[in-house]
């Protein structure tokens, strides 16, 4: 599926990727609706939420536009990322990616995002 034409929607919003402490606990700032995603490793508390929700102290890399590939997609589909974050890395574009259960979300610095829709209209998909 790697050669697939997709179509992407680019979010609105400033979003920030911050790292706490592994034992941290969920901070209350955390938006409770709305794209937020909280990923807990033995290494790393991780935190993609709207930029604005984040507090000037926490280490963090602001200023991410989220790409959404629009899905769902079933589990068996392979290579659906692959034809998303694979023309962005033959423009020199760098990543941050979240899956979903029903899809995938890229995010791009917004500086990066009018280079990153050119790359992917010109493979192919549709960027709204």
């Amino acid at each position: 599926m790697s050669s697939a034409q997709l179509s992407l929607s680019v979010m609105e919003d400033l979003f920030s990727v911050c790292r706490l402490a592994p034992d941290a606990e969920i901070p209350h700032w955390v938006p409770a609706e709305g794209f937020v995603s909280v990923t807990r490793t033995a290494d790393e508390l991780s935190i993609v939420c709207l930029s604005g929700a984040v507090p000037e102290t926490v280490r963090t890399e602001r200023d991410f536009r989220a790409l959404k590939i629009e899905g769902p997609f079933d589990f068996s589909l392979t290579g659906i990322l692959l034809a998303v974050i694979g023309p962005l890395a033959d423009a020199g574009i760098s990543i941050f990616a979240v899956s979903t259960y029903d899809t995938d979300y890229v995010l791009v610095k917004k500086n990066d995002l009018k280079q990153a829709v050119s790359a992917l209209s010109a493979f192919g998909h549709t960027v709204r």
